[in-house]
């Protein structure tokens, strides 16, 4: 059972990934850090999604 992740731990995993990586190279682009977690933990286009918007959503909150 080592290659299945139950339902939606892909993306709590890419959410973890991007935040760190977001805190150590801030020269990085928020949408290439989402390329590379959607490849990283396969992904759907729909978790792809959701990922931009989650952190879309977050920008805004910390620009107000």
């Amino acid at each position: 059972m080592s290659g299945i992740s139950p339902e939606g731990e892909g993306l709590r995993r890419a959410i973890k990934w991007i935040s760190d990586h977001l805190d150590e190279k801030k020269d990085k682009p928020l949408q290439k850090l989402i390329q590379e977690a959607v490849m990283r933990y396969d992904l759907s286009p729909k978790d792809a999604d959701f990922l931009i918007n989650f952190y879309k959503d977050s920008q805004k909150g910390t620009t107000q």
